[in-house]
């Protein structure tokens, strides 16, 4: 099956749409109208124009997305052109549905509506206990009843136009067994390698050779020095405004009073209890029988109080009867009033009387007690001093990363300006390409400054680069002091290196000539004695052979067997294949019709995107040649 997924990534990727595309819509579909600032045209459908503000916008969305979703992800790995063409394919899509549907007159009552809000998980979130809409929620987030139900008409009309497709498509068994039957068959071979290694020794290439192999331009690149360039650059983070920022002895002390809690252990007690349950509306002849076995009990362990543990297996009706009564540590607050308070009050070993509570009886024994404590304000200092720190941190990087990033911009000939207004070091580095090297951090490793650094007005003009977020809460601006352009590395300087190469290919042909004779032989009716024991071999067990391998044996005729293969593996040398017997299908690839079900719905996500196509092609969606151009992806303002 890994076969088949790497084979369809693209029909899966498209199913994966289909699952996040509500959600999508649900908080990407309004305010398309409203962010008319950039007016520059990035896409059209229908003869509607999205434009760059629309693009920009989305892409906002989709990262702070992310970020709630998933704290932890770095989110620079969206901050791509490929990630944010991605987003605008998204809105296109959706504008692409949302002209569909109300071209076919799609729509949705009020009772389908309500049943999707009713029953789709997506919305779960939005539903209040009694099944009504949340509408504080939807106020917090800017929005309102009115326009939640319009979105989730149109989410509706816009699903229609697809679901049409996929829940009507047509996977007959003997369509789909065929299919799974070419994916999934099994078949007994018998391989010969040629491995190039084995023919290296044989394979002396002259000097002559080893000249023509570096001066043919197919390998012009394949001997070159990068381009270099030695750089100045500044980083406005918040470490770097940390030092401007002091917090006064007194605000330190006043917090530390005011926020005891923060600094005192929690008060914890370990205790052990038997239960005698009661149900709550249990009858007075009930309570008094469970209060009398409670008593028995207790007498029995102020004679023997070490038998706790023994008498709580024997008699408790509480699942911690396993441990002995064991509760392990817990806060007051972490149980009910009338046990809390007996707990607390009972010194390490002593045994309470009977204590009610809305379980029953209790009689228990405390065994340990900690925290309580308030640590001292000097081993404090510094993490409080840190928390009253970050909020006025984190508003001085917001006021200073406007003037960070005009200064850079403005006063583009030297950073300077910038790092003097800001009192921020201007930091170097040599030898910096224009692919991050293995170990940096920072700006240095930041694949979107190095772009920027890399650009043509950068490198011909020596100017700043714009403002570049290199992180969260981090701005990067550089130039280049010195640059030297990528060459070509002279020949003596790589004539060992040129000469493997020039060998690796004369020995891989040596073999793939080998090779292809040894075929001849075989097919000829020749001894196939140097061939490897047999292996069956399907597309999800390869059993070690290559994917080139796996594939021309999986694909090779076999109406007269035995039947043979010889696959060329390039560099790597040459491989002949015995293909020996037909076998069923892996057992391993799952039940028949759970297999047939999956071919059922990657046939139906194929259909549904070539329907998706031609709605493409008849509503005329198209992204515009300045939206494919590299440079003017999405702009390089910095997300706050």
């Amino acid at each position: 099956m890994f076969e088949f997924v790497r084979s369809h990534m693209r029909l899966l990727q498209f199913v994966l749409v289909l699952l996040i595309f509500p959600s999508f819509v649900f908080f990407g579909i309004q305010g398309y109208s409203s962010f008319s600032a950039g007016t520059t045209t990035v896409a059209k459908v229908a003869g509607q124009s999205i434009t760059q503000a629309e693009w920009d916008a989305a892409h906002r969305r989709q990262i702070e997305r992310v970020r709630a979703q998933s704290p932890e992800v770095d989110v620079k790995l969206f901050d791509t052109p490929q990630m944010k063409l991605q987003t605008l394919e998204a809105v296109m899509r959706e504008r692409v549905l949302a002209v569909a549907a109300d071209k076919l007159r799609l729509g949705a009552g009020d009772e389908r509506l309500q049943r999707m809000f009713a029953t789709d998980p997506q919305l779960a979130f939005l539903r209040k206990p009694d099944g009504s809409l949340n509408t504080e929620l939807l106020q917090a987030q800017g929005s309102s009843a009115e326009r939640f139900e319009q979105q989730l008409r149109q989410d509706l009309a816009m699903r229609q136009v697809l679901s049409g497709v996929a829940a009507t498509t047509l996977a007959p068994v003997v369509v789909s067994n065929t299919a799974l039957d070419a994916l999934l068959q099994r078949r007994e071979v018998r391989v010969a390698r040629f491995d190039m290694k084995d023919y290296a020794a044989k394979a002396k290439p002259t000097d002559a050779e080893v000249e023509a192999y570096y001066s043919d331009p197919a390998h012009l690149t394949d001997f070159q020095a990068p381009e270099r360039a030695s750089i100045e650059y500044v980083v406005l983070d918040l470490e770097a405004l940390k030092a401007g920022i002091t917090v006064s002895d007194e605000e330190l002390r006043k917090h530390y009073a005011d926020n005891a809690k923060l600094y005192t252990a929690p008060d914890e007690r370990r205790a052990s209890h038997i239960l005698f349950a009661l149900d709550k509306k249990a009858g007075d002849a009930a309570r008094e029988k469970a209060k009398a076995k409670a008593n028995a009990v207790l007498a029995e362990l102020r004679k023997a109080p070490a038998r706790f543990a023994e008498l709580a297996k024997k008699n408790s009706d509480d699942p911690s009867s396993t441990q002995g009564g064991d509760l392990g540590f817990f806060t007051r607050d972490a149980m009910v009033k009338p046990f809390a308070d007996a707990a607390f009050n009972l010194k390490p070993s002593q045994i309470s009387d009977p204590v009610e509570s809305e379980y029953g009886y209790h009689i228990i024994q405390l065994t340990q007690a900690r925290g309580g404590d308030k640590k001292p304000f000097e081993t404090v200092k510094a993490e409080i001093e840190a928390a009253l720190k970050q909020p006025l941190v984190q508003r001085k990087f917001t006021e200073a990363a406007d003037s960070f990033t005009n200064t850079a911009y403005e006063q583009s000939d030297s950073l300077k300006p910038v790092a003097e207004k800001l009192a921020l070091p201007i930091r170097t580095a040599t030898a910096v390409t224009r692919f991050a090297a293995q170990g940096a951090t920072g700006a240095l490793a930041s694949p979107k400054f190095l772009n920027a650094l890399f650009s043509d007005e950068v490198v011909r003009n020596k100017r700043n680069t714009e403002a570049v977020e290199t992180g969260a809460n981090q701005l990067a601006a550089g130039r280049i002091v010195d640059y030297a352009p990528a060459r070509k590395l002279p020949l003596a300087e790589v004539k060992d290196l040129v000469r493997l190469r020039v060998q690796a290919e004369q020995a891989a042909a040596l073999a793939r000539k080998a090779g292809e004779t040894k075929l001849a032989a075989w097919r000829d009716g020749g001894a196939a004695d140097t061939l490897a024991p047999t292996v069956a071999v399907s597309r999800g067990q390869a059993q070690g052979l290559s994917r080139e391998l796996l594939d021309a044996v999986m694909k090779a005729p076999t109406t007269k067997l035995p039947a043979w293969v010889g696959v060329d593996l390039g560099t790597q040398g040459y491989a002949v294949a015995r293909i020996d017997k037909l076998l069923p299908r892996d057992p391993a690839s799952g039940d028949a019709q759970r297999l047939q079900s999956q071919y059922a719905q990657v046939w139906g996500a194929a259909e549904t995107e070539a329907y998706y196509d031609a709605l493409k092609q008849r509503y005329k969606a198209r992204v515009t040649a300045d939206a494919a151009m590299p440079a003017a992806v999405v702009s390089e303002a910095p997300v706050r």
